[in-house]
């Protein structure tokens, strides 16, 4: 499936992410999750993207990052079509220019807090490369991330399983933003927080995300969250599809 951005124009090379007439579906379902004429994020901006559980917000987040493709239609990030890696080069294009906050944060529970963090820069030469020219070392940017969001180096060498919700949430933070990956990507990062807590972590990130210049797409049940955001956009009036995700 080749990529084109479409018969209006647009230039996908200009934005952060860019999809167009992307239609998805999942085996043996008959209607498809996702059938979305055009979204698109700009370099930097932040984007709050909202809707109903089903709605396939997670599936959306899914194709920008190259985890799942699309049945048709095209999907660009960074001016890069997706459409046309194979998925080992999708899954290192994902780990040099994207950082993922999961609902569950996925930390390794046998690591330190600073070794969780340093994981991307394991794994993306790129990441490492960024970090080691901006920072002096991978370790240097991780230490200055945990500080700026209010982790102190008390806790730093701890397993991350002996931290608070919302200490494991904000060490998924810095281990997303580690390398200064271009996109931050965050799946309802907030659910388990009370609803201080929740404004506490959105600033952090969204101040992070401003230093690094990183676009931002943020997935969330919480309206309230949204003011902060430049962009809203509410999945339903997006996807002409409607929505159903696979449990």
């Amino acid at each position: 499936m080749g990529c084109s951005g479409g018969e209006t124009g647009e230039n996908p090379a200009a934005f952060a992410v860019f999809l167009k007439n992307v239609v998805f579906k999942w085996p043996g379902q008959q209607r498809p999750t996702l059938d979305i004429p055009i979204f698109s994020v700009s370099p930097g901006e932040h984007v709050f993207i909202s809707g109903p559980s089903g709605s396939g917000k997670s599936t959306l987040l899914g194709l920008v990052a190259g985890i799942f493709s699309p049945a048709s239609g095209t999907v660009f990030v960074n001016g890069v079509c997706l459409n046309e890696l194979g998925s080992a080069k999708r899954d290192m294009f994902r780990g040099d220019c994207i950082g993922f906050i999961f609902q569950q944060f996925n930390l390794i529970p046998y690591l330190s807090i600073l070794e969780n963090v340093l994981l991307p820069c394991r794994f993306s030469p790129l990441r490492l490369e960024r970090a080691r020219a901006l920072s002096g070392s991978a370790a240097a940017e991780a230490r200055m991330l945990l500080e700026r969001l209010d982790l102190s180096p008390s806790l730093w060498g701890r397993p991350v399983n002996r931290l608070s919700v919302g200490q494991q949430q904000r060490v998924a933070a810095a281990r997303a933003l580690v390398g200064r990956p271009s996109i931050l990507i965050a799946d309802e990062p907030t659910s388990s927080l009370d609803a201080d807590r929740r404004k506490v972590f959105l600033r952090l990130l969204l101040g992070e995300c401003r230093s690094t210049q990183a676009a931002l797409l943020f997935v969330s049940h919480d309206q309230s969250l949204a003011e902060d955001f430049s962009v809203v956009a509410h999945l339903p009036e997006l996807n002409r599809a409607g929505g159903e995700e696979a449990s």
